[in-house]
């Protein structure tokens, strides 16, 4: 049974730090580019950052300089460090996997940037 899951979200101050991670089970975590993607109430669900297999980060040009992503294959862990957090960035953000014609989401964690 595959899962991703979540965890690091919460409510913090415009200008703060948070970092997302996201454990998986049941798959080969080596072999699957990583993901995190956000949705906004009423919005749709657009990509924040993706790593590939050997480590290639691509950002989305919103969080390009104040997001980074990592994974730790020993861990099967992908994060997500979010620094300088803006009020726009409030959603609820989803963990991926992809592998070919494989794909799995994380039930997500909602970050709320407030003040």
């Amino acid at each position: 049974q595959v899962q991703l899951v979540e965890s690091g979200g919460g409510l913090v101050q415009p200008g703060g730090s948070l970092r997302l991670s996201c454990a998986a089970s049941g798959i080969i975590f080596s072999i699957y580019n990583m993901g995190w993607y956000r949705q906004a109430p009423g919005k749709q669900r657009d990509l924040v950052a993706t790593i590939t297999t050997i480590g290639w980060p691509n950002y989305a040009d919103s969080v390009k300089g104040r997001f980074t992503i990592s994974r730790d294959n020993a861990k099967n862990t992908v994060y997500l460090q979010m620094n300088s957090l803006k009020p726009e960035d409030t959603a609820v953000y989803y963990c991926n996997a992809v592998q070919q014609y494989r794909e799995y989401w994380g039930q997500g964690t909602q970050v709320t940037v407030s003040s």
